[in-house]
């Protein structure tokens, strides 16, 4: 068996019965190394298997051939769920028409979820993901995303939010945003959820300050109803109250 496990943000207490149950029935486990480091305690009696950032295809290649050639259970972790933005399509992308390998994708508490959480019920209507990472997605296309999203007054999750190769996106985003969107826009920025230094930030897309922003970050962006009350963001579902 190949298990794709969707850790969510890394915590234990996060992550489903099933994500656990997935762990321990792993001899081997195979990921990124820094998604590897949250789960030690779990994994101490396995063979590890880990690579770096960008180095995805070989990784999910290198877990198929285990599987194959050992006949072992594998397990390929990610973090957040393993089928958003995560290794679950790369995996079968790459075993193609095979069946050889029997496949099981476990979800997890993505980024959005989690922080929304933390931040309140922002996506208690219709919302959308887009990440702003352009190593997979020309920059004209999310362009095109941002509008769409931003046009039909979607609450909006931006993955990929900003980094040290494209400490412009962000701004760039919020600009599009912006011609459909208030400036007075609710925005939650959640920072590192579910782990020891989490933080969450709610401000407006006026008042966003990039620099708090990073790779570990997840910006929600409201709609034109979302509105901040006790210290929580909240996007009205619709009820009349």
């Amino acid at each position: 068996m190949l298990y794709v496990i969707g850790l969510g943000p890394g915590k234990e207490e996060l992550m489903s019965q099933e994500a656990l149950a997935a762990i321990a029935d792993c001899e081997i486990i195979v990921g990124y190394s820094t998604y590897m480091r949250l789960i030690l305690d779990l994994v101490k009696d396995k063979e590890l298997v880990a690579n770096g950032m960008r180095q995805e295809i070989d990784r999910c290649q290198k877990a198929i051939d285990l599987a194959r050639e050992t006949g072992k259970n594998v397990g390929v972790v990610s973090s957040g769920d393993a089928g958003v933005y995560g290794m679950a399509g790369l995996i079968l992308e790459l075993l193609g028409d095979a069946s050889d390998v029997e496949v099981k994708v476990v979800p997890g508490i993505t980024a959005s979820l989690g922080a929304a959480a933390v931040m309140g019920a922002p996506l208690m209507n219709d919302f959308c993901h887009i990440s702003l990472s352009d190593l997979m997605t020309p920059w004209e296309m999310i362009e095109k995303r941002l509008h769409a999203a931003a046009q039909g007054d979607f609450v909006v999750c931006l993955y990929n939010p900003r980094s040290k190769g494209r400490p412009d996106h962000l701004t760039k985003a919020l600009s599009i945003m912006s011609e459909y969107k208030s400036e007075d826009t609710i925005v939650g920025i959640g920072k590192d959820i579910g782990r020891k230094d989490e933080e969450i930030i709610l401000t407006t897309i006026k008042d966003l300050d990039e620099t708090l922003v990073d790779m570990t970050t997840i910006v929600i962006v409201g709609n034109k109803e979302t509105y901040v009350k006790n210290g929580r963001m909240i996007t009205p579902r619709g009820y009349t109250l």
